[in-house]
């Protein structure tokens, strides 16, 4: 871009974690591209008119190399550089293990893991032009347990951990790190009521503060790692769950 802005992409930034991180980069300075399915924009916020100039809305499909290689091209014609990807498009199928079809677990598996492996291959040209650039996967602290139903979506979160693992790894000496962001429970417009009955007191017994995160603090380690001088972190799967995962 002519100022040198730094430019994110988003995937799935219409909603919940996904566009609290689009509003924070955004009050951060950086120019974001949110990419979905129906090219929308945030639907949680009304954005500050100084902000909005700088969220762009793209259709994308990411599961597709060709869609996603396209909207790439797009964006860097257009800005002129990618500094940032931030993978946080991903669905949840809760079905039992012995009933699930493979449709589901292809389903899952396409949006959760492949498309993360498609969208970080794609961008690679455009973020070893800059230099400290940098990759947020998003994940889930349900990489790490057994659930029960849950066997794609758990199957896919640590799918994502080892991609980050893999990439970290091979594009540390081209300037790029790669991250794993893993939520625990979150608040979302989505799940709302849902906290309100049995799901909210089971997890006001497990989480040792009484309640789920929120979508902005998510938003804010996001951002936070995306930081020049956190150069020396990458590889790494941050959990921000309140130690649910930990407590007993």
């Amino acid at each position: 871009m002519q100022n040198g802005q730094r430019v994110a992409i988003v995937t799935g930034g219409s909603r919940g974690i996904g566009a609290a991180i689009v509003v924070e980069l955004l009050q951060q300075e950086w120019t974001v591209v949110n990419l979905t399915r129906k090219g929308l924009g945030i639907e949680e916020f009304a954005l500050d008119s100084h902000l909005s100039p700088r969220l762009i809305a793209m259709s994308c499909d990411i599961t597709q190399a060709n869609s996603l290689k396209s909207a790439l091209s797009q964006v860097h014609e257009r800005l002129g550089r990618i500094d940032a990807l931030v993978n946080n498009a991903g669905i949840h199928r809760e079905e039992k293990s012995h009933l699930m079809s493979e449709a589901t677990w292809d389903e899952v598996m396409d949006t959760n893991a492949k498309a993360v492996f498609i969208s970080c291959k794609e961008a690679y040209p455009y973020l070893i032009q800059q230099p400290a650039s940098v990759i947020i996967n998003i994940g889930s602290f349900f990489d790490k347990m057994g659930v029960k139903s849950n066997l794609a979506y758990c199957s896919s979160k640590a799918a994502v951990g080892a991609i980050t693992r893999c990439l970290a790894v091979e594009w540390a000496s081209k300037g790029v790190r790669v991250l794993d962001v893993a939520p625990g429970y979150i608040e979302t417009a989505l799940n709302q009521d849902a906290m309100k009955g049995p799901l909210g007191e089971f997890l006001a017994k497990r989480i040792p503060r009484k309640t789920p995160g929120t979508p902005k603090e998510v938003a804010s380690l996001v951002a936070t790692l995306m930081q020049p001088n956190m150069s020396f972190l990458t590889g790494d799967t941050i959990y921000i769950d309140g130690a649910h995962a930990i407590a007993h």
